[in-house]
């Protein structure tokens, strides 16, 4: 029995990839997660993905959360769901956290088409590209976020499209409270030059 001090994200991620490629889910993880594929390691305790669906395909996710054990935490499913596109589940033997969130917008989906593909134990799996993980962090805005992102920039700064994460930070500063973003990234590539 799995331990709650010290799960088998692994095994985890590799059942998740297995369920969703079953049901044919396009996803992505992001977070904590694809911090360790393209960041500075850190401890994470729980699984965020981007699914490539709408709430429209919310039985499918359930029917991988019954497969995978996971107990779906909002008492009003559909209602939670349908006003904040995330399906919040927790794995009953090891406690572990998943965030499964819905999105259809054109940046989610061409960022699925360019998640980088990692072997995990036996499943090949997408994790977002070092890019969109770095615009996901930015967007998200929190210090934590902040730090992750920067600890990508420090790793993979010379090899990243930076055109590309420009582009997308002007998209996102359309979005109000988001108009600092094109320029938190100059800043972020200025610190680590």
């Amino acid at each position: 029995m799995d331990s709650p001090r010290n799960p088998d994200f692994s095994g985890l991620i590799a059942r998740l990839a297995v369920a969703l490629d079953g049901h044919a889910i396009p996803f992505m993880l992001i977070g904590g997660q694809a911090v360790l594929v393209h960041g500075e390691p850190r401890l994470t305790q729980d699984i965020d993905v981007t699914l490539g669906v709408d709430p429209s395909r919310l039985d499918d996710v359930t029917a991988v959360c019954d497969e995978l054990e996971l107990e779906v935490l909002p008492n009003d499913v559909e209602e939670f769901v349908r006003s904040t596109f995330v399906l919040p589940a927790r794995h009953t033997r090891s406690g572990v956290r998943f965030d499964l969130i819905f999105s259809t917008t054109p940046y989610e989906t061409q960022a699925i088409a360019r998640a980088v593909m990692v072997k995990v134990q036996d499943a090949q799996v997408p994790f977002a590209s070092a890019e969109d993980l770095v615009v996901h962090k930015l967007f998200a805005g929190r210090p934590r976020d902040i730090e992750d992102a920067v600890g990508v920039l420090r790793r993979k700064g010379a090899d990243l499209d930076w055109d590309y994460l420009e582009f997308w930070v002007l998209q996102f500063a359309e979005i109000p409270g988001r108009e600092e973003l094109p320029q938190r990234l100059a800043a972020l590539r200025s610190e680590i030059r």
